[in-house]
């Protein structure tokens, strides 16, 4: 018979989630990772499998309650002409008011990833999917916006907004007010293909 298990994983995972998201997926030390967690080290080893398996399951919490609640209303049919600009709006708003001391500052992605990714080809492929499905939902919005664009340009469009969001999401970490400047510039980008359109 196996073991039950005595904790909450939904919790266990957003508090590891916050520790990465402050630290890193290097950074994260296991002491620091059990006292967020409550769990030993061979509790998160027994239910996880490793460090890396607790960050792969923060990794989907994140995605599936941070990053797609918030693409929402970029994709959600009928997509509204508004949509990328209320996701923008939105996402300046959330960067500018959180506290200094949030772990929650940019994106748990690229901030666990920057350093790492570049010798991890399942972190690569993590950030690649994300950027996709970023990019992706931006074009599905523009699509709405300006419905009479070419594909090519809707294309281009969504790179340069994605390209705007990633850069805010990294400046996010350690200058809160470029990170409001870019996207606000992305912002004003929009505002400039609409007198294109």
């Amino acid at each position: 018979m196996g073991r039950h298990q005595g904790f909450d994983t939904t919790e266990v995972v957003q508090a590891a989630r916050d520790v990465f998201w402050d630290w890193g997926v290097d950074g994260a030390s296991l002491p620091e990772l059990e006292r967020a967690t409550g769990l030993s080290r061979s509790s998160i080893y027994h239910a996880f499998g490793s460090k890396r398996g607790l960050f792969g399951a923060a990794v989907q919490d994140y995605l599936t309650t941070v990053v797609r609640p918030r693409l929402q209303v970029l994709v959600t049919s009928p997509v509204q002409p508004e949509a990328v600009l209320v996701y923008l709006r939105g996402l300046t708003d959330t960067i500018a008011t959180l506290p200094d001391d949030s772990p929650r500052r940019g994106c748990l992605l690229l901030t666990c990833t920057a350093g790492t990714a570049s010798h991890d080809t399942a972190l690569q492929q993590v950030v690649d999917d994300y950027r996709a499905e970023l990019t992706e939902a931006f074009r599905t919005a523009l699509v709405a916006r300006y419905p009479a664009a070419s594909d090519a340009r809707h294309t281009r469009r969504a790179r340069q907004i994605t390209s705007l969001t990633v850069a805010a999401l990294v400046l996010a970490r350690i200058n809160r007010a470029e990170a409001v400047a870019t996207l606000r510039t992305a912002v004003e980008q929009v505002h400039e293909w609409d007198l294109d359109a």
